[in-house]
């Protein structure tokens, strides 16, 4: 006889699945729930797990259909990065050594440049903060150009395969090129004590080192060893759905993007979007005008917000909006490793 129960034993794996998507099963490093939260409305649908026909080597990257770990997940399907790992190592010899671009000393005195408590303020307020000029336009050019160079990658990911958006972006293997080591290094120090802050503030048990290096020592001996810098790379009708960057249990809760082309020169259209879920309130949205060398700091999934009865934690989410026309080359620079 066909009963609920034998229903249920046979559909046993899509009701597991179901509760992952709705952010009810328990997972590793979760934040305290005493906190007002509306994690569970925040929830998106992820692309399932599928199997990894290899497609070969494409410049000397070995492809799959999953390609790598997702970039768009969401939180409680943050355990995917590890079924989506198509992806080998470059062998030694492959590899050509990366332009030198820009030195860690000028890297770092634009970084010291930079009005800090201003940027902080701004965060604090908004959830972002655009940093004008970070990097020069010789120095965005030299990155974009290294977009061909698949030997200096360790992945690509096809956004259309997986319901991300529309365009492509590729992960750095190590060792990073220079200015997007420099990067990571100069300007988590800078952005630690914040992240301490909002996590206090939201009662996460989670304090972060004061350097970079100390930040990655602890995410590889958590199995987080692959590098997350990238570029993203859209052309005309391409876009990048709303999404966070999460890789594994150790997440910073502060990212950076740069773009690398200039809007209506090299592209129009491609508006960096910032979304805030609210509790019990309709979701905010933000665009950030960026020009060509302009970076923008923001939160990687949520952030603490003032409210009445204390501190509350709001659900953050990026993309980019449709590009109309031309090519547009974004960095980003994920501070955490993935698995």
């Amino acid at each position: 006889m066909f009963t609920a129960s034998t229903l249920f034993r046979k559909s046993r794996p899509f009701f597991l699945l179901l509760l992952l998507h709705q952010g009810t099963y328990p997972h590793a490093g979760s934040p305290r729930s005493d906190l007002i939260d509306d994690h569970a409305a925040n929830e998106r649908a992820s692309p399932g797990v599928c199997k990894h026909r290899r497609l070969g080597r494409v410049g000397g990257i070995e492809k799959t259909e999953a390609d790598t770990e997702p970039l768009m997940q969401d939180f409680a399907f943050d355990t995917q990065a590890t079924l989506f790992s198509g992806d080998e190592p470059l062998g030694k010899g492959q590899r050509r050594p990366a332009p030198a671009i820009a030195t860690p000393q000028s890297i770092e005195r634009r970084v010291d440049a930079i009005d800090w408590t201003h940027a902080s303020a701004e965060l604090d307020a908004h959830g972002c903060a655009t940093l004008e000029g970070l990097l020069s336009a010789e120095a965005c050019d030299a990155l974009s150009s290294l977009y061909p160079r698949d030997d200096l990658y360790r992945s690509r990911v096809v956004m259309a395969r997986h319901g991300f958006g529309r365009g492509e972006y590729k992960y750095f293997d190590y060792p990073l090129p220079d200015v997007v080591d420099a990067l990571r290094t100069a300007v988590y120090p800078r952005l630690a004590p914040l992240a301490n802050a909002w996590n206090e503030a939201m009662r996460i048990d989670v304090q972060f080192p004061p350097t970079h290096a100390a930040l990655l020592r602890r995410c590889h001996q958590a199995g987080q060893s692959r590098p997350t810098p990238l570029i993203l790379q859209y052309t005309a009708g391409d876009y990048n759905c709303l999404h966070q960057d999460l890789y594994g249990e150790h997440v910073f809760p502060l990212q950076l993007a740069i773009l690398l082309s200039e809007p209506g020169k090299d592209f129009t259209g491609g508006e960096f979007v910032l979304t805030e879920q609210r509790p019990r309130m309709q979701s905010r949205a933000e665009v950030v005008p960026l020009r060509k060398g302009d970076a923008v700091i923001f939160a990687v999934h949520h952030r603490p917000v003032q409210g009445a009865r204390g501190a509350y934690r709001v659900h953050m989410r990026h993309g980019v909006s449709r590009l109309r026309s031309g090519h547009r080359h974004t960095l980003g620079v994920i501070f955490h490793d993935a698995k």
